[in-house]
């Protein structure tokens, strides 16, 4: 197609689907793209005679495809490149901006757990003075440490269901090395029920055949707990 005497670019969205950004990103990864195709996905779109990736480009060439550079344009800068309007120039300054605080942030210090204290202490404050019984999950990687705190059940006042799937899914998900279980009783009784007892076998089991070991189950009730671990329960 001809416009204004030159070849009109094909938008991204007509490109062959494994040079696209955004499907490259979802099949290979954000590491996979460039620079410029990672702005493209900014931007979304060129104009008449460039793409968003060669529009991409050519601004980068501009700042010598320096980040450190392109992060101190102004929205005045960005909009002298034709297919850039301020809505696309304050997009790339807030991406850049992102990205320059995250690597000027401290990285929080994750917990390792070493006793069950530390998973009392982790997960008291989510199931502390609840009415209704919630079942979480503490995440670990190889070191111990914790990944992250997953609810994968709310139920009732004396019980709760529990399904081994979404259990272990969130592990997987997380990429985690093992997992401790964790639920409160509202009655303020710590005494593991036969239903907690038989779950917990059920899912320490099924750890041993997914290679991600069950550590602990923790019961919380008011300000005490009971430990598995502790009472040679596992």
């Amino acid at each position: 197609m001809i416009k204004d005497g030159y070849t009109k670019k094909l938008s991204i969205k007509a490109w062959a689907e494994a040079d696209r950004p955004r499907e490259k990103l979802l099949e290979k990864g954000k590491t996979a793209l460039s620079d410029a195709e990672l702005v493209a996905i900014l931007i979304s779109s060129g104009n008449d005679e460039e793409s968003a990736v060669e529009l991409s480009r050519r601004i980068l060439q501009a700042v010598n495809n320096d980040l450190n550079e392109l992060g101190k344009l102004t929205v005045a800068d960005l909009i002298k490149f034709r297919g850039i309007g301020e809505a696309k120039a304050i997009s790339i300054i807030a991406a850049l901006e992102i990205g320059r605080r995250r690597k000027n942030s401290d990285v929080a210090p994750r917990t390792k757990i070493t006793a069950s204290t530390q998973v009392y202490e982790e997960l008291y404050p989510l199931l502390a003075d609840l009415p209704h019984e919630e079942f979480w999950l503490l995440l670990l990687n190889r070191a111990n440490q914790v990944i992250k705190r997953v609810n994968v059940s709310k139920g009732g006042v004396s019980q709760t269901t529990v399904d081994a799937k979404v259990v272990f899914k969130a592990a997987v998900d997380n990429v985690a090395s093992y997992v401790i279980l964790c639920h409160n009783h509202p009655s303020g009784n710590l005494k593991p029920s036969e239903a907690d007892i038989k779950l917990t076998k059920n899912l320490i089991e099924a750890g041993k055949m997914l290679d991600i070991p069950i550590l602990d189950h923790i019961i919380i009730a008011e300000n005490k707990y009971f430990s598995f671990m502790d009472e040679g329960l596992m």
